[in-house]
């Protein structure tokens, strides 16, 4: 099965899920699971119970859901609320999750549950991923800019049904499942928060991320975790953030801009020179314009380094914490 398409047959059983037999099967009532479609129905009834069992986690959000609410009202958000976690519903299916729950404009899923996988981590992170890079066709299509946090964590947890004897009540209960939440409500729009294991397991294909220590609510102990990208440009970008090599860059660049500024003044004043000694203006409008461009982007090049600086200044790292640390629908 590729990532982007449903199993053409049953993952447990291998009855077919696709096709002419799967239409006689249908009529029987054994159809692909609206849970998880990568199993069939009879599967998906009798799943083993009562296990402990790893499972990758994720829970993804819809940003700014309070911003929404405020600016369409309640009978647009719900038809954009829904129609996003259809759409997220159907990628995180798409490679081979279990949906746990929806809860609100978050959508809970799960990986390596009820049908095991070994790289169900790294599965997890490219579901998370197709849900960003399918988020931008999604806005385009309901007029609306549309932006989700996800938060995954790897861990064990107890599988069963909770609460009553449906199979609709099969859930997952365990400290993973409280680590991706916590992680998910610390993930900025756009953003893939993944727990250390997590990452572990797709660091080749996210390379130089920086580790990050958070302190998430109801866990006594910090907890590492890295800020993934959909586009893969965040792992250099980050990366070249926290780099050895950002401050010698910096100043460089604060070198060159002020290089550039003392020959253009210079230039400027044996002009000027000329000007006043022979009488004449030997400058043209073109040469004019091309050393107010050269001033402009020097001066601009050094303000951007003078707010890199401050940024990372100890009193800059609080201000961008206060900032980090706002509630998901505030963001």
């Amino acid at each position: 099965m590729t990532p982007e398409r449903l199993s053409r047959a049953c993952l447990v059983c291998g009855l077919p899920l696709s096709g002419a037999l799967a239409s006689v099967l249908s009529l029987a009532g054994v159809r692909r699971s609206s849970r998880n479609p990568n199993c069939c129905t009879r599967c998906n009834v009798h799943i083993e119970e009562g296990r402990l069992v790893e499972l990758t986690m994720v829970f993804a959000d819809l940003s700014s859901f309070t911003e929404l609410t405020a600016r369409l009202g309640a009978e647009s958000t719900y038809e954009v609320v829904d129609n996003y976690l259809r759409a997220a519903a159907g990628v995180l299916t798409a490679h081979g999750a279990f949906i746990d729950k929806y809860i609100g404009d978050c959508v809970m899923a799960f990986f390596n549950a009820p049908v095991k996988r070994e790289d169900h981590a790294a599965a997890a992170v490219e579901a998370a991923r197709g849900l960003q890079l399918r988020l931008p066709a999604l806005s385009k299509e309901l007029g609306h800019e549309l932006r989700a946090s996800v938060g995954i964590a790897t861990g064990y947890a107890r599988v069963g049904r909770l609460g009553s004897d449906d199979v609709k009540d099969y859930t997952a209960i365990g400290d993973v499942v409280n680590q991706a939440a916590r992680l998910q409500a610390q993930a900025r729009a756009g953003e893939i928060l993944v727990a250390e294991n997590v990452y572990a397991r797709v660091a080749g294909r996210y390379p130089g991320v920086p580790r990050e220590v958070l302190v998430l609510k109801g866990f006594r102990e910090p907890s590492a975790a890295y800020r993934l990208k959909a586009d893969g440009t965040a792992g250099f970008a980050l990366w070249l953030d926290h780099s050895p090599l950002r401050l010698p860059l910096l100043v460089a660049a604060a070198a060159a801009a002020a290089a550039s500024l003392a020959l253009a003044a210079r230039e400027h004043a044996q002009r000027r020179a000329l000007e006043l000694k022979h009488g004449c203006v030997v400058v043209t409008p073109s040469e004019k314009r091309r050393n107010l461009l050269v001033a402009a982007l020097s001066f601009a090049a050094l303000l951007f380094v003078g707010m890199e600086l401050a940024l990372h200044s100890p009193e800059g790292a609080e201000f961008r914490r206060s900032i980090d640390l706002r509630a998901p629908g505030e963001r």
